[in-house]
This record gives C-alpha cells, structure tokens and sequence, in this order.
C-alpha cells in the first residue's frame, strides 16, 4: 500500500544536521520499537517532509534534505522576547534552558526557551530549536494502513494498529 492522504504511516527515521565542525550529527531517532506514527496529509508533519514520503510503500527505504526554509524556517533575531521578571507573580523564575508555554495576543500558543535572566526580565527565544539548520533524514516505511473513522475523526493516529492511545 503506497503513502497517500489519510493513510496512517509507520516510519523510523535518523535525524541529523550541521555541526559545529561542519559535519553531520545525529540529534533524533525514531525506532522500530519506537517509531513515528501520523496521518499523511492531516498537517502534523512539515509538508516538505511529506511530500518526500508521497507514494512510498511499507519496506521502502528513504532519504533527504530538507533546506531551513523547508523545515523549521530561517532563524529570526526578531524572536526573542523580554518577558519582566513580574509576570511570573510568586512563581519560581525559570532557569536557562527551560521551555516555556505561552501564548500570543491572538491566543495562538507557542513554546519559547529561556536563554538569560536579566536584572528585571526574563529572555525568551521564541524560534523553534531547529530554525536556521538544514535536516537530513534517513529512514525506512514500517507500515502504511488506511486511517480508521475514529482517527479521522481526532485528527491524529492512535498507533501503528489503530488500536493504541486512548
């Protein structure tokens, strides 16, 4: 069965981009075990990835690159928030590293990593971990099965059978 619109896919994959040095890492896996499991078509997945699995089959072996602007987008230094040190009332100010949920003035929720902690706000960059990078993937097709009514209806796969999740 081929990869097309609501079908659920099956797939592992090697995530890798540029390091430092200029040569390829591995930064996400996805396993056999443990693989990645979606509805093509349903807008869970960047489309440019996607587009590179449409018409593979169950056993297919895959790989390809994804530019920053296919992917994650360029990296934006507009993206990076001061948040004051007051908005997190009695709260515990986060520590580097952390990652934020928050929420636009339309409503839209976004995630934002603390960078620094400043003498009255707290600075947030609000770009995905991945912007600015090139991915490259390699992988193979576990399975591919026609989405069942129930996952239609969530908008997400409840596993590699159909059965699993809630």
């Amino acid at each position: 069965m081929k990869i097309e619109p609501q079908h659920v896919v099956s797939l592992t994959y090697d995530l890798y981009v540029d390091q430092e040095n200029g040569e390829e890492g591995l930064v996400e896996s996805a396993t056999q075990e443990q693989p990645l499991t979606f509805i093509y078509g349903a807008g869970q997945m960047l489309p440019k990835f996607e587009e590179h699995l449409s018409g593979l089959s169950t056993g297919d072996q895959y790989e390809f690159r994804l530019t920053a602007d296919d992917a994650y987008g360029e990296y934006d230094n507009e993206a990076v928030a001061s948040l004051p040190k007051e908005m997190f009332g009695t709260e515990e100010i986060p520590a580097v590293g952390t990652m934020l949920p928050l929420q636009d003035n339309q409503g839209n929720r976004l995630q934002g990593q603390v960078v620094s902690i400043a003498e009255d706000a707290v600075i947030v960059d609000l770009n995905h971990p991945m912007a600015g990078q090139a991915l490259h993937f390699k992988g193979e097709i576990l399975n591919v099965r026609p989405a069942n009514e129930e996952e239609l209806s969530h908008g997400h796969a409840h596993g590699a059978d159909g059965h699993s999740g809630h």
